[in-house]
């Protein structure tokens, strides 16, 4: 069987959005490789191994690289997306002087290749991502993630999920309640409860991130921990929420206000719920948003500040933030 494989060439701050329209396009899965650059230094604090050298992608650059099927008819999707990246200049996303080319390829070309660059990871004190297909063993207090990402967007060693799970670590001391929110493959969700969360509440508006979450949780034995739905925020606040079926959901296995948000999603998405969030965290509660470029640090800080929540705390990974928001507490 062939693929197309549709490749663009850009910069490391546009590649949520471009995998999304990807995704959206209808692309059977999406490939990242980002810099590799020779002056970035890797970060070995938790004992990471990296089996293969630097590439040489200029630093900040990355190639993204979509699959689509055989009788897919590609120039208008390549026609699609030129004025799609080029609108992102408007948004502050700046995609450089991107390239766009597609070619016609054999499935092993990227079914199954790319799980050779996908190793076992630790990201924090207490957690490993491991691929379902690597043999590990863990150390002690050494917490596996399981995982096959498959079509869905998280292995844990892009940026924004790395400083998500490090910022979960920080938060969760045992027996909350949490909402994950654009859980992709379902890694927050995962880690969340490996840190001793008592129940996540994942959600996703693609079903093929829904199926993908649903099956990484049971992958870890945790399909009772976890409920992945087919909905966004705003539809767990209304009790819309549905299956990967897209048949109408039983009761939540949370309560709503909950303990932790969890989203790593674009900075324009972000700033679109502020409120939904704020509604849907107990007084007291911690809001995690990731996914954010170094350009949008300071509009994020103002949107949630104006919500009405407090920042208690920034991390840093390369050039993304992630920031933890606090609900006040009443009276406070």
């Amino acid at each position: 069987m062939k693929y197309h494989e549709l490749t663009i060439a850009t910069r490391e701050e546009v590649v949520e959005a471009i995998s999304d329209f990807l995704h959206e396009a209808g692309a059977g899965g999406v490939a990242i490789e980002e810099s590799g650059s020779l002056n970035r230094k890797r970060d070995t604090s938790f004992g990471q191994w990296y089996e293969h050298a630097l590439n040489d992608i200029a630093e900040g650059d990355c190639i993204i690289q979509g699959y689509f099927a055989e009788e897919t008819d590609m120039e208008p999707l390549v026609e699609a997306i030129k004025p799609f990246i080029e609108q992102l200049r408007e948004y502050d996303l700046d995609p450089g002087d991107f390239t766009v080319s597609h070619q016609l390829v054999d499935e092993d070309s990227w079914a199954e290749a790319w799980k050779q660059y996908f190793k076992p990871i630790r990201v924090s004190e207490r957690l490993t991502i491991k691929p379902t297909w690597e043999d590990y063993e863990a150390s002690e207090g050494e917490n596996i993630i399981e995982l096959d990402p498959g079509m869905a967007f998280g292995t844990g060693t892009h940026p924004t999920t790395a400083l998500c799970l490090r910022t979960l670590e920080s938060v969760i001391h045992g027996g909350e309640e949490v909402i994950d929110v654009g859980t992709g493959s379902g890694i927050l969700a995962i880690g969340a409860i490996k840190l001793g969360a008592r129940a996540v509440l994942a959600v996703d508006l693609d079903p093929v991130a829904v199926s993908s979450a649903k099956e990484n949780a049971h992958l870890n034995g945790l399909s009772e921990q976890i409920d992945v739905r087919l909905s966004d925020l705003l539809g767990v606040l209304k009790g819309e929420t549905k299956d990967e079926s897209g048949a109408e959901a039983g009761p939540l296995n949370v309560t709503v206000p909950v303990d932790v948000v969890v989203a790593n999603i674009l900075a324009e998405i972000i700033l679109m719920f502020l409120d939904d969030v704020y509604a849907a965290l107990k007084p007291g509660g911690y809001y995690i948003a990731s996914g954010i470029w170094k350009n949008k640090e300071e509009v994020v800080e103002q949107g949630l500040l104006q919500a009405g929540f407090e920042i208690v705390d920034r991390r840093r990974e390369e050039d993304w933030i992630a920031f933890v928001a606090a609900n006040p507490k009443a009276g406070e």
